[in-house]
């Protein structure tokens, strides 16, 4: 909580375009502080997306409140706002989706299906600094109101809900050395609670008002983040360029299907599906030629041993959990390394 943290709070605050950025210890820290600022907690449900790591689904079970699983959209991987409204009951009181990858969600049907049934909204932005809602994405069917597409579109992810959460982790667009989040809002009294929250509870030292968290974000994490600032909308430029690349070079591979591109994408993950059952086979033949990938996720939040049982099925969930896999992308990759990536998983799916 050193001089560096104001500063780099400050200054995130003026690229959002958001009146208040809270420096705290970790993106999950980040929804869990966001939640608990917006008043989320026992006996409340939260409506979310099942295709997400876990600390989206911890953050809620973690302030008392109960994940409600809304199934995705196959082309965006995201949330589905239809889904959303088939899920919402007198216990719901928050909607959080995941831009999942660096891909915007549908935030104007999202915000729509919020301000008609009195919803707090908050954005899992982990994977999606520096994205922009473009007025369109990959699951728009139409039902958003025109005035709300107007209205948010150009702004950043995590801008356009009540609270939006950011983690810092070393391999996120905006990457620390180690962990760090950040909880950003318009809203004055958010803002306060959250402050309050990341240092124990107290507004004054030794003057605890509310059960909070050791959550602070270290000098030293905030001091790198501060210098790589103000590359990030370069490097996100970079990834979207190496994502058509990519989508170019597979264009005529059978049996894999690429991600749709939309403006605002900042392709955090370039994630392809695999069908008819290669994906694993795909990813150990790569592996075999030193072209590390990953799978994010294999198992969806719900069908984690701590839900067992609790869920019925997100069947598209279920169904990319068996074909997703990401394949290697960063700013700097290069022509010739993705062509490389690219050759290699085409013999593998031979």
């Amino acid at each position: 909580m050193g001089p560096e943290v104001k500063l780099f709070e400050q200054e995130v605050a003026a690229y959002l375009g958001v009146k208040h950025a809270i420096a705290v210890n970790s993106g999950t820290d980040a929804l869990v502080i966001g939640l608990r600022a917006l008043g989320i907690g026992e006996g409340d449900e939260v409506i979310t997306s099942p295709f997400s790591f876990f600390a989206t689904a911890e953050s809620i079970s973690n302030v008392g409140a109960t994940p409600v699983f809304a199934d995705i959209d196959p082309n965006s991987y995201n949330i589905e706002p239809r889904a959303i409204q088939a899920k919402i009951t007198p216990s719901t009181k928050a909607i959080m989706p995941v831009h999942l990858y660096g891909n915007p969600a549908a935030m104007a049907q999202i915000m729509d299906i919020a301000k008609a049934h009195g919803l707090k909204v908050i954005e899992d932005c982990a994977q999606s600094f520096g994205a922009r809602y473009c007025g369109t994405c990959l699951s728009c069917n139409g039902s958003c109101q025109e005035n709300t597409r107007t209205a948010i579109t150009g702004k950043q992810t995590g801008t356009i809900g009540d609270v939006g959460a950011y983690s810092f982790f070393p391999s996120k667009p905006l990457g620390a050395y180690g962990d760090g989040g950040m909880v950003v809002t318009q809203d004055e009294r958010v803002a306060e609670v959250a402050r309050i929250l990341r240092v124990h509870g107290a507004k004054k030292k030794y003057q605890n008002e509310m059960l909070g968290y050791n959550s602070r974000l270290d000098t030293i994490q905030a001091a790198i983040l501060r210098v790589k600032l103000p590359h990030i909308d370069a490097w996100n430029k970079a990834r979207r360029t190496a994502a058509k690349i990519y989508n170019e070079l597979l264009a005529d591979v059978s049996d894999i299907i690429t991600p749709g591109f939309v403006d605002g994408h900042v392709f955090h993950q370039y994630t392809i599906r695999i069908t008819d059952g290669k994906r694993d086979r795909v990813q150990q033949a790569l592996a075999e030629q030193g072209i590390g990938t990953m799978i994010y996720y294999p198992i969806p939040q719900d069908r984690l041993p701590i839900y067992k049982g609790q869920y019925a099925t997100n069947s598209l969930s279920d169904e990319l959990a068996e074909q997703v896999l990401s394949l290697p992308i960063w700013p700097d990759i290069g022509l010739e390394l993705q062509e490389l990536v690219v050759q290699a998983l085409r013999s593998a799916l031979v």
